[in-house]
């Protein structure tokens, strides 16, 4: 099922999509997202990870190494 995002959420998302493929090195990290929503960094951690769940962003390498991109994939290709 799917819910809308938060505040914070779609204003991360709205820069990522207004900044564009190379408006972040190599895409969003969890520092990035904490600047762009003024979160924590558990609140970050959670609001990411639910993004990658609901589809919004996918989310490459791990733990500091993660990276945040838009997810495009037209939805009948899912």
């Amino acid at each position: 099922m799917r819910r809308q995002l938060n505040e914070r959420q779609q204003r991360a998302l709205l820069r990522l999509l207004r900044e564009g493929s190379y408006g972040f090195d190599l895409g969003l990290t969890a520092a990035n997202y904490i600047a762009i929503s003024k979160a924590s960094a558990a609140t970050a951690t959670r609001d990411l990870a639910d993004m990658v769940a609901e589809a919004a962003l996918v989310r490459t390498g791990e733990r500091r190494y993660a990276r945040y991109a838009v997810n495009i994939v037209p939805r009948h290709i899912r």
